[in-house]
């Protein structure tokens, strides 16, 4: 009850708030009071996106235990694309009218950082519309590593995601964040970045202006303190980003406690009134970047070597799900990617916290549900009818959550 009465007034939660939603029994008023938050911050709307992956390569110099797509490069099924494989992917994302491609792939030992520049060259010159959100922050800190030798500090990292904006990069996805704790990054995840360097990384992007995301990949190793203590330094790093944006625009800050228990002011973004969506930062309002989204990742353990583990059922990931909406109070948008949630299970996510399902994706090699392949592909009508009939109205947007016109494969930026 008393953790109900602080969402309905719009105050923050602690991290033992949080330990108690990931412990009652009671699941349904957890999904009630998410869906409150989550119509104060985005009213009835459920964002979708026409988008493409494109996974470059899949050969990487890091062994995550959880990963089942990384090769070597002479192992079965490793691949690279070539400049030419990249021009054509972001012919088809033009031609199926995409303003999206969301670029990942591998830490691949031998590819120049020139490759990179001339990737995004490519695609700018292929689809000048299309807006490319590419690189984790793990690839970020690899890039640096190839580009400037002995450059890998924050200076490092500045001069790369300068590089790359001025190539054509739009914004950052959120991969790589894995859980934040030192125990599970060295039992399932040693050789790549700590969780303290990825938020560094994302620090600094913000600061260039761009906008960036992030995730959280649960369900393996890790306890619920451990998500707990992930969101905590996102909602913290979020404060410290969107402060002076918040004072500008008037919304009273609250005192809160971080996760090392100092107290600093909070901002949150929802407030009592149920009446209107929440002001929320925009590229226009804001003079940095900021966290758009976060996106709950539930672990699938196929093909992994933690494959003996059982990975998360349903209502554990509606659970975390619901949590994320209620302790990432500054956060505009949570994500429920229909990939690795399925369609069914997504739709479902919307009236418990959700408001975006995230796009038509069309080719996606990272991770992959039982029974699904690389071509994993729902159409427009598939994602509006699943906000439909979750009770929402369907709005498509660009990749900096604006609201999008579109006359067949032309499309425009509402006003």
């Amino acid at each position: 009850r008393p953790i109900i009465d602080r969402v309905v007034e719009g105050h923050r939660l602690s991290a033992d708030d949080g330990m108690v939603l990931f412990n009652t029994p009671d699941v349904w008023t957890l999904g009630v009071m998410a869906d409150l938050v989550r119509r104060r911050i985005n009213g009835d709307v459920v964002w979708y996106n026409v988008n493409r992956h494109l996974n470059y390569s899949n050969i990487c110099a890091l062994s995550c235990k959880f990963c089942a797509f990384h090769r070597k490069r002479d192992d079965d099924g490793a691949y690279e694309y070539s400049l030419d494989d990249i021009r054509q992917e972001a012919l088809k994302a033009t031609e199926s009218g995409a303003t999206e491609m969301h670029i990942v792939g591998g830490l691949h030992p031998w590819l120049p950082f020139q490759y990179y520049l001339d990737m995004l060259v490519a695609i700018t010159e292929t689809a000048p519309q299309v807006h490319i959100k590419a690189f984790t922050a793990v690839e970020i800190v690899h890039l640096a590593r190839i580009a400037k030798k002995g450059r890998e500090g924050d200076e490092g990292i500045r001069w790369v995601l300068r590089s790359l904006k001025e190539a054509g990069l739009g914004s950052l996805p959120g991969g790589g964040a894995e859980v934040f704790d030192d125990r599970v990054h060295a039992e399932t995840h040693r050789g790549k970045i700590s969780g303290d360097r990825w938020l560094d990384v994302h620090r600094i992007a913000h600061e260039e202006g761009l906008n960036t995301n992030a995730t959280m990949l649960y369900g393996h190793v890790e306890s619920h303190a451990d998500r707990i203590r992930h969101m905590q330094l996102l909602r913290q790093e979020q404060d410290r980003t969107l402060r002076d944006w918040a004072i500008d625009h008037g919304l009273s800050l609250q005192s809160s406690v971080d996760h090392e228990g100092a107290a600093h002011d909070a901002v949150v973004l929802h407030g009592p009134d149920t009446t209107a969506p929440a002001l929320q930062p925009t590229p226009e309002s804001c003079a940095t970047g900021y966290y758009q989204t976060l996106i709950p990742l539930p672990f699938i353990p196929d093909d992994s070597e933690l494959q003996h583990l059982p990975g998360p059922m349903g209502l554990e990931n509606l659970r975390t799900l619901c949590i994320a909406r209620l302790m990432l109070d500054n956060f505009p948008h949570i994500k429920a990617f229909w990939i690795m949630q399925t369609l069914d299970m997504a739709q479902l996510m919307l009236q418990h916290g959700a408001d975006d399902i995230d796009g038509t994706v069309v080719w996606y090699d990272i991770t992959k549900v039982e029974g699904a392949g690389t071509h994993q592909e729902v159409t427009v009508r598939d994602l509006q009818r699943a906000a439909r009939e979750a009770g929402f109205r369907p709005v498509e947007r660009d990749t900096l959550y604006r609201p999008v016109s579109r006359d067949g494969r032309s499309w425009s930026v509402d006003d």
